[in-house]
């Protein structure tokens, strides 16, 4: 990809979908084609995450908080050093941190993490584009068992639908940046070169807008 296509496109992209979609892999190979700085959430690095996949309702709360907190902070990073890298693509948006707090916390943890979240989030730097992947549960299922890692296969279909609910509801509504919502059931962004090409023609061609990318109809 030339620098003059690239230089066309968002500055700050965002990649999101539920687990077992496809973002890191997307981003990382978006970064690499359009030349920009990948920024990644790094989920392996919060020390909750095993224990909430073994019991999800006990480690719920101190699981959220620390993604936040993470993400709050790549967030600044993001901010304080714009000016000497102003392109970027992350496999998060900052709203998916609630998302799935709504999810996971009980009303009175919920009313905690608010406040929290009200307090690290009013001036995130907003997407110009957001990239949201959607597929069935179970083929995020079959995904998330065939990567192998071992803390997520405990994970089952009804939290993947659970998850696929509250994404399906939240960008139903989104209208904070660009979007493109992309069927991403047969699409393989590690190993297929024209899944991977036909999306980043349609990521070049978006202004603004809602925008939906089907390759059952291409």
């Amino acid at each position: 990809m030339s620098s003059d296509s690239s230089s066309k496109q968002s500055h700050f992209i965002a990649i999101e979908g539920p687990i077992g979609a496809g973002k890191t892999t997307l981003a990382r190979r978006l970064a690499e084609t359009l030349d920009y700085e990948l920024l990644l959430e790094e989920a392996e690095r919060n020390p909750f995450l095993k224990k909430f996949y073994n019991n999800r309702r006990q480690n719920a709360l101190a699981t959220q908080l620390y993604f936040l907190f993470q993400r709050s902070q790549q967030l600044e990073e993001l901010r304080q050093r714009d000016l000497f890298s102003p392109n970027k693509v992350s496999d998060f948006l900052i709203h998916k941190d609630r998302l799935f707090a709504k999810t996971n916390l009980d009303a009175d943890e919920m009313a905690l993490y608010d406040k929290v979240y009200e307090q690290l989030t009013f001036d995130a730097p907003a997407p110009d584009l957001v990239v949201y992947l959607q597929a069935p549960s179970q083929v995020l299922l079959d995904r998330v068992r065939n990567r192998g890692i071992n803390y997520e296969q405990t994970i089952d279909r009804d939290y993947l639908e659970q998850i696929n609910q509250i994404y399906s509801e939240f960008f139903l509504y989104y209208d904070d940046a660009p979007l493109l919502i992309v069927n991403a059931e047969q699409l393989d962004f590690a190993h297929s070169d024209s899944d991977f090409e036909e999306l980043v023609k349609r990521i070049l061609s978006i202004k603004g807008g809602r925008h939906y990318f089907n390759p059952t109809f291409l």
